[in-house]
């Protein structure tokens, strides 16, 4: 039988509270590598029942494996379905997004957008811009861009990755190769000085490649989680980025090495 999919375990999500909480496991999952029971209700304040419930439903979707009492991790680097994502970090993402878009000009400009919940949160941000075309590979920010009167959307072709939503592979970087952007504007992974920007799919990353490469500028948004982060395949070289956005919970250490790799950094709730 076929695993459900992110849509279908987010359908079981009834609310913004339990998605929160189903985040905090996977993280306390792949943090400590095997948890019981009794110490996830307890860390987390909720029932056995309530924890066996969402373990049930992170085991369905193949993001835990469920054990004898408890649940261990899957492969270091397992992708959160994004889902799920957008429910973390939120008041970051909205700031990161408010500081992003005072950086666009107001007039006629073209931007690029990769997928993700913070450059979703860039797109939410342009809803009064008067005259903006938006190219994208991605399904969840062109429906959000829909609705903007002042906001021209280019879809990407492509195949879609379910757990992103977004379209990659040669379809998707001919189109990115045959117009020209002013700022393309790039979710991430992970982002470090040693290692450029980074993604969990090589595909995806491959696809944002030919964003950066026909881009006047790139900037990468990104919350402080990210920071210092390596995920498996890169989407840029350091040198190919000029700002970086974030919010002030960054480790300030790696900030610094992203200056002095020549990024400029914006702390966006330091504004």
């Amino acid at each position: 039988m076929a695993a459900p999919s992110a849509e279908s375990l987010i359908a079981r999500v009834t609310s913004g509270r339990r998605a929160q909480r189903m985040v905090s496991i996977l993280d306390l999952v792949s943090e400590r590598g095997t948890i019981g029971l009794a110490e996830l209700s307890e860390t987390l304040g909720i029932s056995a029942a309530t924890a066996r419930r969402d373990l049930s439903d992170l085991a369905d979707q193949h993001l835990i494996v469920r054990t004898h009492g408890g649940a261990s991790a899957v492969e270091q680097g397992r992708e959160i379905p994004v889902a799920l994502r957008d429910t973390r970090f939120q008041e970051a993402k909205r700031l990161i997004a408010k500081a992003m878009v005072r950086r666009l000009p107001a007039e006629r400009y073209v931007v690029a957008l990769s997928g993700g919940t913070t450059t979703a949160s860039v797109a939410r941000a342009l809803a009064n811009h008067r005259d903006i075309a938006v190219v994208t590979n991605s399904l969840s920010i062109a429906g959000l861009l829909s609705g903007y009167p002042g906001v021209r959307v280019i879809m990407t072709g492509g195949f879609l990755r379910p757990q992103s939503l977004e379209l990659v592979g040669a379809l998707a970087e001919s189109t990115f190769n045959a117009v020209n952007v002013g700022t393309a504007i790039l979710g991430a992974d992970g982002i470090s000085a040693a290692t450029g920007v980074t993604t969990h799919d090589e595909t995806e990353a491959r696809t944002n490649r030919a964003m950066v490469a026909k881009a006047q500028r790139t900037v990468v948004v990104a919350d402080g989680s990210k920071i210092g982060n390596v995920a498996l395949a890169q989407m840029a070289e350091i040198d190919q980025v000029e700002m970086l956005i974030t919010d002030s919970s960054a480790d300030p250490a790696q900030l610094d090495l992203l200056r002095e790799a020549g990024v400029e950094v914006v702390i966006a709730d330091q504004e």
